[in-house]
């Protein structure tokens, strides 16, 4: 019998030592090891990557795992579609920044969530050179990647291909063309006109 929180419905239960049936779906939840070792099988030389393991807690310690990879962009969204058809993934966010002559994005992924005890995190990093900031969009498979892939675009310069609404989020449409406000190589003089002065305005 499928046992119920006050509040949040059924919680997913426990058939065997993996496979839980969560949201009306059998979902097979792997250790983080074996699905490393099932990622660099299917992806080979294209993925790199580790599992980490971390402790939280202060008077109850508990250990959580994380894998962190590295994949070329020409598999990213390959990737995506594979830890889909597994479990669609919950995408916290992506994270960004000017890494020199590469623009590094971080997506962080969680595999199996909301399944106590069985969450596994996959923080995947996609390196993109400056020249050729090109990426596809995963808006197919996770429509709510859509925010945080327009924040990459008018921040750092990403192009993302394929993505459904290209407008921007958070900067405003006066801004020069090829100004990203999280670029190290932006034109200090241009960047000297946009950023105020807020000491002076008494803020």
């Amino acid at each position: 019998m499928r046992k119920k929180r006050a509040g949040m419905g059924e919680a997913p239960y426990k058939k065997d030592n993996e496979t839980f049936t969560y949201d009306g779906k059998k979902v097979t939840a792997y250790p983080a090891e074996k699905l490393f070792d099932m990622i660099k099988e299917d992806f080979g030389e294209d993925v790199e990557g580790e599992v980490k393991t971390f402790t939280a807690g202060v008077k109850k310690k508990k250990e959580y795992k994380e894998i962190w990879l590295k994949v070329k962009r020409e598999r990213f969204h390959e990737l995506v579609e594979w830890m889909s058809k597994i479990q669609v993934p919950h995408l916290a966010v992506a994270s960004g920044r000017d890494a020199g002559e590469e623009i590094e994005l971080i997506y962080h992924f969680s595999l199996f969530y909301g399944i106590r005890d069985s969450e596994v995190s996959l923080c995947v990093k996609v390196s993109l050179p400056k020249e050729d900031p090109v990426i596809d969009t995963i808006t197919d498979i996770l429509p709510g990647a859509l925010i945080t892939e327009r924040e990459k675009q008018e921040m750092l310069g990403v192009k993302v291909k394929n993505i459904p609404d290209p407008r921007r989020v958070f900067t405003s449409d006066e801004l020069p063309e090829g100004y990203y406000p999280w670029r190290n190589d932006n034109d200090p003089e241009v960047e000297k006109e946009l950023v105020r002065d807020l000491s002076k305005e008494g803020l």
